[in-house]
């Protein structure tokens, strides 16, 4: 079991940056891999990155690729998902989740965390 509690949203305008971070329990965190998936209202739920269990794999969706890295400490128990060159596209509730297979697919992913908005202002 692994829990996740995710910060760093908030109220940018187009262009900005946002740094979001995901902190995970337990001893386990080195063998999860992590991914961001985010939702917009009205929307369906959509992969974002992902990052394999020593961070040495990296997958982005298309949308975000070149604005976003993702990033992982194990010491820390924490992933990163830095957001740069944003866009009102991007405004949704972002999501941190562990998964056992490094997948770019919500159905792979067992633990998520509760949410933050993140909102681009034009």
């Amino acid at each position: 079991q692994v829990q996740l509690v995710e910060s760093g949203g908030g109220l940018v305008q187009a262009g900005g940056s946002l740094r979001l971070s995901c902190v995970a329990s337990g001893r386990t965190f080195s063998s999860y891999a992590m991914g961001w998936f985010r939702q917009a209202p009205g929307k369906e739920r959509e992969f974002v990155a992902a990052i394999n269990w020593t961070g040495g794999s990296t997958s982005y969706a298309d949308s975000v690729k070149g604005r976003f890295t993702i990033a992982r400490d194990n010491a820390k128990n924490m992933v990163y998902l830095q957001m740069n060159s944003l866009k009102p596209g991007d405004t949704a509730v972002y999501y941190c989740a562990a998964g056992w297979l490094f997948s770019t697919s919500a159905a792979n992913f067992g633990f998520w965390g509760q949410g933050t908005q993140v909102t681009v202002s034009s």
